[in-house]
């Protein structure tokens, strides 16, 4: 059954099935709505927005619904512009509570139709599942407010005090937009904290509620990526130092070696006969690419010129594998006091309490045992974030 659920604050959610608004669900059998919500995680369904791979509903909307859907859209801009003006917060208090259930009503009947019509036209996802547990992990993640203080930031640095707008005024929580870029590398919305594009200055403000902040990531993930994605083994300690050793014969520094590959590896025209001789990088074309369509191993399809398919197949593969081991770093906290607190480009940040110091061994486990085969994993600690260090 096709319904639409008002996801609420107070945890108090109401489901609009034919006609009507209702709160147990439990003996409904529902089978599709538009998006994932965390008050139904336990339901095995179908979602309209993946089916639409993040399309809005506005984009999904067909012609003879435009004129309706135009007037909802124009009538919630209108309640939310009147909420600013009134003073309400509404990170504070349930959106749908304020507005009249006649409007409602219509507005999830809308929805109905357009997530039908998504059903008729598109094709599901060979990713849906996991991208069902994507929007899920991010969704707790936005339900988990930074704790920001200003006192950790050098104001005497003038570099500090012409970019701290870019904090001061920023919401408290972060807003990953999973459909943000075509090879599933995250973004942030535009009512999110800059997580992602936080300058080192900048990263003191943001302190864990617990005792530390705790850093995952992977050691040279992309070159790892690589390896895995040719059948070759991966090395045991720093992948740049095996590289500098083992294919360059110690003639470059470690930093030269990462400089040369990465110049080899993500420009097609580019030419290495020892790193050609290893790391075979035209049988990624025969293997992951055709008919101008890259094929990774999480089931996305990229549609992408020759020139640049090696770097979204590695790049892609790279982001769906961290995430594939942030979600099980969260499933290995529930329940505890520690928690993921944000993502930041290819590293998963904990706000971790000593309580659960017996788990550290586990999680990292948990983060470096990936589908691609064990990935050297760093380790960071912090009593903020701009004081991250590497622990070995």
């Amino acid at each position: 059954m096709l319904f639409q659920l008002l996801d609420k604050k107070n945890e108090c959610n109401s489901l609009y099935i034919d006609g009507h608004f209702r709160d147990d669900y439990k003996q409904v059998d529902l089978t599709s709505t538009w998006a994932p919500t965390l008050a139904l995680s336990d339901c095995d369904l179908e979602y309209a927005s993946i089916w639409a791979h993040g399309k809005t509903l506005s984009d999904c909307c067909p012609d003879e619904l435009k004129e309706e859907w135009g007037y909802i859209n124009k009538r919630i801009a209108a309640f939310v512009n009147s909420f600013k003006n009134s003073k309400v917060d509404l990170d504070d208090v349930c959106f749908y509570d304020l507005l009249p259930e006649n409007f409602l009503k219509q507005f999830c009947a809308l929805k109905n139709k357009i997530s039908a019509c998504v059903f008729e036209l598109e094709t599901k996802p060979m990713n849906h599942d996991f991208m069902v547990e994507l929007i899920l992990f991010l969704k707790k993640l936005e339900s988990r407010p930074l704790l920001v203080n200003y006192k950790n930031l050098d104001m005497t640095n003038s570099q500090v005090r012409n970019i701290f707008s870019k904090v001061k005024n920023s919401p408290r929580y972060v807003r990953y937009n999973p459909w943000g870029t075509v090879t599933g590398r995250l973004t942030t919305t535009k009512n999110s904290f800059p997580i992602l594009t936080l300058n080192k200055e900048l990263r003191p403000v943001l302190q864990p509620r617990n005792d530390c902040f705790v850093e995952l990531d992977f050691n040279a993930a992309e070159l790892r990526v690589l390896f895995s994605l040719l059948g070759q083994d991966q090395p045991d300690g720093d992948i740049h130092e095996w590289i500098a050793a083992n294919i360059f014969d110690n003639k470059y520094t470690r930093d030269q070696s990462k400089k040369k590959v990465f110049a080899w590896l993500y420009n097609p025209k580019a030419k290495n006969k020892k790193l050609n001789n290893y790391l075979n990088r035209d049988a990624l074309y025969d293997k992951y690419y055709s008919n101008g369509i890259v094929q990774t191993p999480f089931a996305r399809d990229i549609a992408v010129d020759q020139d640049k398919a090696v770097n979204y197949l590695i790049q892609s593969t790279t982001s769906d594998l961290f995430l594939t081991s942030a979600i099980e770093v969260e499933k290995a906290l529930e329940g505890k006091t520690s928690s993921v607190s944000f993502c930041i480009h290819d590293s998963l940040v904990i706000d971790y309490s000593k309580e659960d110091r017996e788990l550290l061994p586990n999680l990292m486990k948990r983060f470096s045992d990936t589908k691609l085969g064990y990935f050297k994993t760093n380790l960071s600690m912090g009593k903020n974030f701009g004081t991250m260090r590497k622990i070995t």
